[in-house]
């Protein structure tokens, strides 16, 4: 039995529940807000950051990246020709260097602040940092965003994935930051069609969709976050 102790909100616990579905593994996820810094989960991850996958007779796994390796390393050969990191060796750093860009470069310059600022202050007391969300960070991720999304338009334009010919963890860890960006309306999907053209398509896979059914309260989704005709 996996659980997965994550936020859905979090875009890396959103990576890794999308990488669960296309493995077609099933987890118990528990909600953790790890700006309480309960002991229990500083135990599991002295990081305190999520998402941390349990998996019975096993050891924590924490981090999106570690968890997608344990994930590949364990359960990866059975998907054989689908198998979400490639066995050649050339291919898998194209896969680790696309995820990597968004796991962590996205991460820090556009989904990380505008989830923060506009999510997760809400929640949070004076102390821990909460309080009314700076304006200037949101301001300078949706400037950033555009960059991102020019990138991502160029690499399917000479590609049919992200990394290559196939659906590897780089579409999905992009999709995933992606998909709280645009639950808030700061995606401009108008700016580059065949980036728009993407998303779409990896939106419309099954293990996508719990995400899109992700409702927070008081705020609710842009327009297009569950629309796949959007």
């Amino acid at each position: 039995m996996l659980t997965l102790l994550q936020h859905p909100f979090c875009p890396h616990s959103r990576f890794v529940r999308v990488v669960l579905g296309e493995y077609g593994l099933a987890a118990r996820l528990v909600e953790e807000r790890i700006w309480e810094r309960r002991e229990e989960f500083l135990i599991l991850n002295p990081a305190c950051m999520t998402p941390v996958l349990l998996e019975e007779g096993g050891p924590p796994v924490p981090g999106a990246a570690i968890i997608a390796e344990y994930l590949d390393e364990t359960r990866g050969a059975a998907l054989a020709e689908h198998r979400l990191l490639p066995s050649d060796p050339a291919e898998r750093v194209e896969v680790r260097r696309l995820a990597d860009w968004f796991n962590d470069k996205f991460h820090a310059e556009v989904s990380g602040p505008l989830v923060h600022e506009r999510l997760y202050k809400r929640y949070m007391s004076v102390q821990q940092g909460g309080g009314p969300p700076d304006t200037d960070a949101m301001r300078a991720a949706r400037i950033n965003i555009r960059y991102h999304m020019a990138y991502i338009g160029w690499l399917v334009r000479t590609r049919d994935w992200l990394a290559g010919d196939r659906l590897t963890y780089a579409d999905l860890a992009a999709a995933a930051h992606l998909s709280v960006v645009d639950y808030l309306g700061d995606v401009p999907w108008n700016e580059d069609e065949a980036a728009k053209a993407w998303y779409a398509r990896v939106k419309s896979r099954p293990s996508f969709r719990p995400l899109l059914g992700d409702m927070l309260a008081g705020i609710p989704p842009s327009p297009t976050y569950a629309d796949l005709d959007f």
